[in-house]
């Protein structure tokens, strides 16, 4: 007696399909600035000078890795709920919202500021992602995306301080 074949699953988990797109289409929006992100971290790493350098050149390096260590986390989310994810550099341009910054000398404080404003940004895009996720009851989507606004919450935070060189906070 010949067995039937099971039936194809059209998610690999319960989402609907419109969520499992929706859902997949705002994340792979963070990605795209994440990697965009993380290459000018990485940039500013590499080319950054003057008496700070020790600390910044540090600093930049741990907020790429942060950063870059998202990327996988989030793709596998992609994944898990059936979309696809960024295939190539082409496609990470095509989606970013955060420009890139090829010029040949940026000042170190001009460095921390633009990661700063960079950082806030995709924090707002990433809410705005949780709210794509709430939409749906995508709690797994919008419990990552919480764990990396706290991240990028602390990065800009570090940014902030690091640029304010000392002047009273206000309080």
């Amino acid at each position: 007696m010949a067995t039937k074949p099971a039936p194809r699953l059209k998610t690999p988990i319960d989402l609907k399909s419109n969520a499992t797109k929706a859902v997949a289409d705002a994340l792979n929006a963070i990605m795209a600035d994440t990697f965009a992100l993380y290459m000018k971290t990485k940039n500013f790493h590499w080319h950054v000078s003057g008496p700070h350098f020790r600390d910044y050149h540090l600093m930049f390096d741990e907020q790429a890795a942060e950063l870059l260590a998202s990327t996988d986390e989030i793709a596998e989310r992609v994944r898990k709920i059936g979309g696809n994810t960024l295939r190539s550099i082409g496609d990470i341009g095509k989606k970013q919202t955060i420009a890139d910054n090829d010029a040949e000398y940026v000042s170190p404080d001009d460095m921390l500021i633009e990661l700063h404003t960079d950082t806030l940004h995709t924090i707002k895009a990433m809410r705005a992602a949780h709210e794509v996720c709430d939409e749906h009851d995508d709690v797994a989507s919008a419990s990552l995306l919480e764990n990396f606004i706290d991240a990028a919450e602390k990065r800009a935070w570090f940014l902030f301080e690091t640029a304010r060189r000392g002047e009273p906070s206000g309080h």
